[in-house]
Formats: C-alpha cells, structure tokens, sequence
C-alpha cells in the first residue's frame, strides 16, 4: 500500500492564508496624480514671465566705463499708478514734473489710466535718452494688479503693432 502524500497539505496552513498585497489601486491613484501634475504644470507655464530685474549694488564694470556713465545725465525715471492718475518723474525735460503736484496723466473721465499717452510720453523720453533701459514702477496699494500690469507693458516698448520698439525694459518695481 503506497501512502500518497498531496503537496497541497504539507503546505503549512499559514502561508495560504497570507496572500498577496494587491498594489494596483495604489498605481492606478499614483498615475492619476502624475496626469493632474502633468496637467497642472503645462496649465501654469501659460501665464508666462516678465523679466523684471532687482536693483544692483555698486558697479561690476570696468572703471572706465564706470567713469563714462558718471559723466553722462543719469535719466532715473519713475512712474508712479496712484488713484488720482499717472506720475511720471525723472530728470530729463520730458520727465519733469508739472507744477501743482498733478498726477503727469490724470485718469480719463471713464476712470481709466491713459497708457497711450504714457506710451507717447515715454517715447519722447526714450529720445531725450537713447542709452537709457531702467525705470522704477511704484504703485499705490489701492491699485488693481491690472493697471499695474498694462503700465509695465507701455513702459517696455512702443504700442503700434507695426513699429514696436523697446522702450525701457528694464523695469524695477518699487513701494511708497
């Protein structure tokens, strides 16, 4: 009489029991996360960049140079968005202030900010001084982002489509 043995009950009764971890929800969710990141970067590369560069400490050209732009005027134009209009400031004789402490620009009777008379206003400027790419924006607390942003983009070139023309692209933001 032969004694057969099934393997199926030498097997201890425990690793039967045991089974397996199934981890494929865990992947499914992992790669649901992976698309929405995906998803959420390309919808934020969107918006796109302004290069708007911080002021410097001291000179990192050479001396010579340095002494060259120390003779030439400096312009050190600024434009300030309050409510009552625009102040455009700076030493130039385009860039003067007018008399009274008036806003450079007042606000149109819509309650709008005039930026194509910026613009008109910052070429003129740009032909007093060809050489000169800074200009600091400072805006009142009070001011919607908005505003701040069309000024930034007719202080940086030219509005006709046909002609555009960099005007002072270097721009510094400020505070009061």
């Amino acid at each position: 009489m032969a004694l057969y043995y099934s393997r199926r009950k030498l097997k201890p009764r425990e690793e039967e029991e045991g089974g397996e971890l199934n981890i494929v929800p865990y992947l499914d969710i992992l790669m649901n996360l992976i698309i929405f990141m995906l998803l959420s970067i390309t919808g934020l590369t969107a918006f796109g960049a302004l290069n708007v560069s911080a002021p410097t400490y001291g000179g990192g050209a050479s001396a010579s140079a340095g002494q060259a732009e120390a003779e030439a005027p400096k312009l050190n134009l600024q434009v300030l968005i309050s409510e009552k209009g625009l102040y455009v400031r700076g030493n130039g004789k385009e860039a003067a202030a007018p008399e009274g402490g008036a806003p450079t620009l007042p606000k149109l009777a819509s309650g709008a900010y005039d930026y194509a008379a910026l613009n008109a206003q910052l070429v003129k400027i740009k032909a007093e001084f060809p050489q000169e790419t800074k200009v600091i924006l400072v805006a009142d607390p009070g001011v919607h982002y908005e505003a701040l942003i069309h000024t930034m983009d007719a202080l940086r070139e030219t509005a006709t489509p046909t002609n555009r023309k960099l005007l002072f692209p270097d721009v510094t933001l400020g505070t009061l």
